[in-house]
């Protein structure tokens, strides 16, 4: 199965005989890409039937929170912290990932781009919040309770001294590149680390 063109990004990155925290995992796609590549993978999932399905293909997976379940873990049991699609859903995207980077030196974070120029357009000429490819939903039905851009995260990680070794935008599922990405980049996918 082709993984998401973020996923694959991440799953590319991503070294082997690392261990890996993906949080926010779904079924597990992710993670079964990385132990393929001898990765050791293990994932926390917020949906009951995304964490059955996981296990279910035999990985290590357990429901929890970002929100809150992050602070279980030890510091740095990790090389790598995953939060693909997740950022824009916490309660306090500052607050994950300083979580993130507590328990993993380095995370990759990824987020649909809310200043995307169709989402821009949308609000311009309809005045209402815009439904696309990647915010399908109503804005009253969304899980999405932070929209982020990508100049709002890069002064976000600036702001707390968090280190970018590298990034990568998205225009559809097609890679772009980093000129102008704050409006070209529908999705967007950072490599962090601690300062």
């Amino acid at each position: 199965m082709a993984l998401r063109p973020d996923l694959a990004i991440i799953a590319g990155a991503v070294p082997a005989a690392t261990r890996v925290l993906d949080v926010g995992c779904g079924d597990g796609d992710l993670i079964a890409a990385l132990r393929d590549k001898g990765v050791d993978a293990r994932g926390l999932e917020i949906d009951a039937a995304n964490v059955t399905a996981a296990i279910a293909r035999g990985q290590s997976v357990v429901q929890g929170d970002a929100n809150h379940d992050l602070a279980d873990y030890p510091d740095d049991a990790f090389d790598y912290a995953i939060l693909s699609q997740t950022l824009q859903t916490t309660e306090r995207p500052d607050r994950v990932i300083a979580e993130l980077l507590r328990i993993a030196p380095r995370a990759f974070v990824s987020f649909p781009n809310f200043a995307h120029w169709r989402v821009r357009l949308a609000l311009l000429w309809n005045g209402r919040m815009p439904v696309t490819r990647l915010l399908p939903v109503a804005w009253y039905e969304t899980p999405n309770i932070h929209h982020v851009t990508v100049a709002d995260f890069r002064d976000l990680v600036r702001a707390r001294g968090i280190g970018v070794e590298a990034a990568w935008y998205l225009s559809g599922d097609k890679p772009t590149s980093a000129a102008a990405a704050t409006w070209r980049a529908e999705h967007a996918i950072f490599l962090i680390s601690r300062g």
